[in-house]
């Protein structure tokens, strides 16, 4: 493209912009849509999806022509917006994508009433055990586990050094792991 061309297709956008002309539109019109559709193929759209987007970018230059800097290239400013369309439009796609085998989006599988007295009975050994803790580490679990504080976190709300914090929680795990292995197998 030219300069005289580029001043050609700047007065012409001016024109969209000022007096919303709309023989001016329909030249940048023929002249960029193709280009842009074409563009936008050879970045792997489809003939539909590119029509589509190019109709989006037009709609662009006919609506807020006034944001174009007269001092640059309109083709420039156009390939940016479709550039950055064509981004969105992806980025949309694949929040959208999902693996439908995926565990977590399959319905839990149904429990048997001989895994739920089973589980139950775990619940138990376990209950039992954490209940055999001195109470100052069982304060620390119940913290760091059932409200979700961080170590740093319990030792501000106890006063404790950081180090006593975790040390108070290791020692806990080893004494339910010790009591566990033996009730549980």
């Amino acid at each position: 493209m030219d300069a005289e061309e580029r001043r050609r297709f700047a007065a012409l956008a001016k024109a969209v912009a000022d007096d919303r002309d709309q023989q001016a539109f329909s030249i940048l019109f023929d002249y960029f849509a193709p280009r842009l559709k074409t563009w936008l193929m050879r970045r792997k759209m489809t003939s539909g999806e590119g029509e589509e987007l190019v109709q989006e970018i037009m709609i662009v230059l006919r609506h807020k022509a006034y944001l174009y800097d007269a001092t640059r290239s309109l083709s420039t400013w156009l390939f940016r917006i479709a550039r950055n369309r064509r981004i969105d439009l992806q980025r949309r796609a694949d929040a959208r994508m999902f693996d439908e085998t995926d565990p977590a989006l399959q319905p839990p599988a149904d429990i048997g009433a001989e895994e739920i007295i089973v589980n139950d009975d775990r619940d138990a050994k376990i209950r039992a055990a954490v209940g055999q803790l001195p109470q100052e580490q069982r304060d620390m679990l119940r913290a760091a586990f059932f409200l979700g504080q961080s170590h740093t976190e319990i030792a501000e709300a106890t006063g404790l050094p950081l180090g006593t914090v975790k040390s108070r929680i290791r020692l806990a795990f080893g004494k339910l792991r010790k009591v566990l292995d033996q009730e549980l197998g």
